[in-house]
């Protein structure tokens, strides 16, 4: 069975930082570009950091550039992201994915989310 858990979603004042995490199992991991995903109410979903599974290569959505850091652990089948300077906008749930590229528009896998808000 194909799992994806995120955790460390939370409360965090402006300028704040959070670290996000997303265990795996079910899956070969090494095979898969992971990538992070953000959804606001009533905004369209977001990929906001993937990085890749074949070079190792990594992309952002402008609007975390020099803000988020995506990496992974693949001993633990595991990846992260690293925000700071967190600011009102990043506000939503965020889910992490195991996709075939990085340019792929659809997670062959992903999870239920942890909510990440930030206050003003």
């Amino acid at each position: 069975e194909v799992q994806l858990v995120e955790s460390g979603g939370g409360l965090v004042q402006t300028g704040g930082s959070l670290t996000l995490s997303c265990a795996t199992s079910g899956f070969t991991f090494d095979d898969y570009s992971m990538g992070w995903y953000r959804q606001a109410p009533e905004k369209p979903r977001e990929g906001v950091a993937c990085l890749s599974s074949r070079d190792g290569n990594t992309y952002y959505h402008d609007s975390v550039k020099g803000r988020f850091n995506i990496s992974v652990d693949s001993a633990k089948s595991t990846v992260y992201l690293q925000m700071n300077s967190l600011k009102p906008e990043d506000t939503a749930v965020y889910f992490c994915g195991g996709l075939s590229t990085c340019s792929a528009y659809e997670p062959d896998y992903r999870g239920q989310g942890t909510q990440v808000t930030v206050s003003s």
